[in-house]
């Protein structure tokens, strides 16, 4: 099947990104981490959770355990006290320490910097490995999540009926000059803005780029104080 196309123009997708980036020139990770290892950690923990939940769990963790070498000495039981209050920790735990292993024994405790090897790594999925790839080494890839596969969909700038489908169509789309944070700005626009439920249409920036038909109106200003309103039902003849 042929992968949908998006909506945009070249000139429209130069001005849906120069909105973006005038909001927020140098947009960053929510996650907090210290290094590629802890970023590679925090990423893995953030799957089906929020940065803020797996926040709150790492920054007593990575304060003392910031290489594969002391989460490997912390050990899987360890590790489930600390992250005990994310989503699914359990296999989360098992996953990370299976992936800190392998980190000492194929990468000399490195990270690597290829997606392929990446995605090798318990719990090392194709977003992870994007995800990593951009914010810790700099490379323009499109790490795409609910809130992109969402924005991408709903606003037609990247249609398609998985991540990586819009993924291809964001690597269209998006003009080399926002490659490198482009997804954050989507990632941050999805989070922000374009809400699953009554996203803000009235105050986005580009809403008037954007092909989603059912956009959420602006709300009717207050009446001034002292003003009765009046309606159908409640007007009486003098």
């Amino acid at each position: 099947m042929a992968l949908k196309k998006s909506s945009f123009s070249a000139a429209e997708a130069r001005a849906f990104f120069t909105r973006l980036k005038a909001r927020n020139p140098e947009p960053k990770s929510e996650l907090e981490y210290s290094n590629s290892y802890t970023l590679l950690v925090a990423v893995v923990l953030s799957a089906q959770a929020t940065d803020k939940g797996v926040n709150r769990a790492t920054r007593g963790l990575f304060a003392t355990v910031d290489t594969p070498e002391k989460m490997l000495a912390l050990g899987e039981d360890g590790l489930r006290e600390a992250i005990k209050t994310i989503g699914l920790f359990r296999t989360k735990a098992k996953n990370v320490i299976a992936l800190s292993k392998a980190l000492v024994e194929q990468y000399e405790s490195h990270v690597p910097q290829d997606r392929e090897a990446l995605e090798t790594l318990p719990g090392v999925g194709r977003k992870t490995a994007n995800v990593v790839l951009n914010v810790a080494f700099g490379r323009p890839t499109m790490a795409v999540d609910t809130h992109i596969f969402r924005v991408g969909n709903r606003t037609k700038l990247a249609p398609g009926k998985t991540p990586y489908e819009v993924e291809q169509n964001l690597e269209k789309i998006v003009p080399e000059e926002f490659r490198l944070h482009a997804h954050h700005w989507l990632i941050l626009h999805g989070r922000y803005v374009c809400i699953a439920r009554k996203p803000k249409c009235p105050e986005c920036v580009v809403a008037d780029l954007c092909r989603f038909k059912e956009k959420t109106p602006a709300e009717a200003p207050d009446a001034p104080a002292g003003t009765k309103k009046i309606t159908s039902s409640a007007t009486r003849r003098s």
